[in-house]
């Protein structure tokens, strides 16, 4: 018994060298894999550049320190140190967390979190057995190797619960373009074959999605929410003599809405009825247009004095029915490309939001086009990336291809769901290759929630996408998946 105490550190010693080697290789045979692993860690998240080499380095220091005897104590130490931050790590995971990553390398990682837990729990009782006797050894004062490796628990574990308040601040509202993938809150639920792939979403109700299409602008397709089942019905206008240029559809029930702001025309029909009457003409040119109700509408126009990009509202109801608001949309370089963007009705809620092409920023207003407030998504895309020249009739051209900052959006409620076309840091482009990335934004604050991958389906890209209450709906392809939300938004 006296032997196995005499040789204990030296054995506690090589068990913990030969740990942190071998973990510290596993890291460094996969490090593109412990990056993304840990910036999707609620702790970590936004230190994931610095602390991926900091513990691969502290491993093999503190190994390093392990195998030679004059400094097997500090080893012994710093491994109790680094042992207790793991175990403080996976408590606060284990009890915290919305969801639980995984960031070990080599046969830890075919461990539960529970069962990792426990060991190394046992861990850190076998590191302080080990500083025991060999601090016996050289001074035999036991109060002062309590305190010692009472001080360093407490500093390792204090430093972990800062890293997890800040880090959660800095995710959250700080962002440096750390995504965190959110575990699983979707799961495929029904597809539906659409048979042709230029459809786009033009509404919802209770229980039917509607849909447009690009290369037939006077049918109005309605699917079951269900997926069961779909109808369509052709359009025909009252007065239809005009050279379109884009016509599309909006609905809101109890109505359905075409409208083509180059010629400009808007018409109304109800639901049910194939006939739509205009209900103005020659009120406004536009570019985008939302049904705000069914004699208001938001839009987006171009100011006749300087020809960049304003919103605005329609109101047939009043005798003035055109109203700008020029300070909503910030110029950055021509006021044109660089305020190009989409502009949506919050489903849910009364509100709209603007979010910006080309820059990291979205504006939410009220349905009088107030401004509610200026958010920012986490890319650090803060000034377009465009190149344009004014041509002699006074509009802008694009000289070079621009730097797409957000794609297709959708909003339900308090949500906001973009489509980002930039990668974050330690992302994996291989995944990026195989999905469409969303990120989830709150309307109400600025506050990124987490992101999630909408897969492929033969090779074809997510194009729309429209958000319920318990569902995402998406249109890949001719295809139209249902998504069901893990928890009801």
């Amino acid at each position: 018994m006296r032997k196995t105490l005499q040789i204990l550190p030296a054995i506690t010693a090589y068990f913990f060298a030969l740990l942190f080697i071998y973990a510290s290789i596993s890291k460094m045979l996969d490090f593109e894999n412990f990056q993304v692993q840990l910036a999707q860690s609620p702790l970590l998240s936004a230190f994931a550049g610095f602390i991926s080499y900091a513990v691969i380095i502290s491993e093999v220091i503190i190994a390093a320190l392990l195998c030679i005897k004059h400094t097997r104590l500090i080893g012994l130490y710093l491994s109790l140190g680094i042992m207790v931050s793991f175990t403080v790590y996976i408590y606060i995971i284990l009890n915290y967390s919305d969801f639980i990553p995984c960031s070990c390398g080599g046969i830890l990682e075919k461990l539960g979190w529970t069962e990792h837990l426990i060991f190394n729990i046992l861990c850190v009782l076998f590191a302080f057995a080990g500083i025991y006797i060999t601090q016996q050894k050289l001074e035999g004062n036991l109060y002062n190797t309590v305190v010692r490796s009472l001080v360093m628990s407490l500093v390792s574990a204090g430093v972990i619960i800062c890293l997890f308040l800040s880090s959660e601040n800095i995710i959250k509202k700080e962002n440096n373009f750390t995504r965190r993938f959110l575990l699983h809150p979707i799961i495929e639920d029904k597809i539906f074959d659409l048979g042709i792939n230029s459809y786009y979403f033009a509404g919802v109700d209770d229980d039917k999605l509607f849909l447009g299409n690009l290369t037939a602008p006077l049918i109005l397709t309605s699917v079951d929410t269900s997926l069961s089942g779909s109808s369509k019905m052709m359009v025909h206008l009252d007065k239809s003599d005009y050279k379109f240029r884009n016509l599309q559809l909006q609905v809101k029930a109890p109505y359905y809405y075409l409208y083509d702001g180059s010629v400009p025309i808007i018409y109304r029909g109800s639901l049910g009825d194939s006939l739509a009457r205009t209900i103005s003409y020659r009120d406004a040119y536009f570019t985008q247009m939302v049904v705000i109700d069914s004699l208001r509408f938001a839009i987006r126009t171009q100011n006749g004095q300087n020809r960049h990009y304003t919103l605005g509202s329609l109101n047939l109801s009043s005798n003035s029915k055109v109203q700008l608001y020029p300070m909503l949309l910030q110029k950055q370089i021509d006021g044109v490309f660089d305020s190009d963007g989409k502009l949506i009705p919050g489903r849910g809620s009364s509100n709209l939001i603007y979010t910006y092409s080309y820059r990291n920023q979205f504006l939410v207003l009220d349905d009088q086009l107030n401004l509610i407030s200026k958010l920012n998504t986490i890319d650090t895309t803060r000034r377009a990336r465009i190149q344009t020249s004014q041509l002699s009739d006074g509009r802008h051209k694009m000289t070079a291809p621009p730097l797409i900052v957000n794609k297709t959006i959708t909003a339900h409620q308090r949500l906001l769901f973009n489509q980002s076309n930039l990668i974050g840091k330690h992302e994996s482009v291989k995944a990026w290759k195989k999905s469409a990335v969303v990120d989830i934004y709150r309307t109400d604050r600025q506050e990124y929630l987490g992101s999630l991958y909408i897969p492929n389906r033969k090779e074809n890209k997510l194009s729309s996408m429209l958000a319920t209450e318990k569902y995402l709906y998406v249109l890949i392809g001719n295809e139209l998946v249902r998504y069901k939300f893990r928890t009801a938004l």
